[in-house]
Parts: structure tokens; C-alpha cells; sequence
């Protein structure tokens, strides 16, 4: 398997063209049938077979429609935690969690109140 790493962008791109074409064609789908079925238009179709993907959504347009969405599944799925990373997440938010402001009168709200109302 290739370090993808070391491979250039436009090598990358024409790879993952060429292995989208050979799902379509090992799925017997034409260009066009690929191109009315996922909502994109056959020049779009014809580009990303050839490694021109420019358009993130009619990308994953093709994938769902040839079924291969799964390749992204590890970009969209939530980062699991450890059971000691939540302890150590959950331990740092209770530090800085904010401590409610003091009241600055004396006596209970009630008696505040009374107290003003007497005032006047």
C-alpha cells in the first residue's frame, strides 16, 4: 500500500477518479444513468472519473449513489473518549466552572424587599 502522504494532490484525486469509475462500471452504470441518479451534472461525473474533483457535494453525491459513502465514515463518526480521558475533561470543567456572584445586601430577598417598600 502507498504512504498517501508522499503522493501529490493530483495523483490522489485521479486515484480516487479511477476507483469511483471502476465501481460505476462493475455496478453496469453509465455516465449519464450516474449523473440522473446522484443529481449532478455528466460533465461533473465525467471530471471526477478523471480526477477533477472540485465539488465536495457532488462528490458525496456520486459515493451515495454508487454506495460507497462508507469511505467517509471515519471523517463524520464522534472522536470516542477514554474512561480516563472523560474523568480528565470532566475534571477540568469543574474548575472552571463560574461561581455564582455574592450578593451584596444583608438579609434575605423577602427582607430586602420589605425594607425598600417601607422606604418609600
Amino acid at each position: 500500500m502507498e504512504d498517501v502522504y508522499v503522493l501529490a494532490d493530483e495523483v490522489i484525486l485521479r486515484k480516487i477518479g479511477e476507483r469511483l469509475k471502476a465501481a460505476r462500471l462493475k455496478q453496469n452504470i453509465t455516465q449519464q444513468r450516474l449523473a440522473e441518479d446522484s443529481g449532478v451534472s455528466l460533465s461533473s461525473v465525467k471530471k471526477i472519473e478523471n480526477g477533477e474533483i472540485r465539488s465536495m457535494d457532488s462528490f458525496v453525491r456520486i459515493l451515495r449513489t454508487l454506495g460507497k459513502l462508507e469511505v467517509l465514515q471515519p471523517l463524520v463518526e464522534e472522536e470516542q473518549l477514554s474512561p480516563s480521558e472523560y474523568f480528565e475533561l470532566a475534571q477540568r470543567t469543574d474548575l472552571k466552572q463560574r461561581k455564582r456572584a455574592a450578593s451584596k445586601r444583608k438579609g434575605t430577598p423577602k427582607e430586602n424587599i420589605i425594607k425598600e417598600e417601607t422606604l418609600w
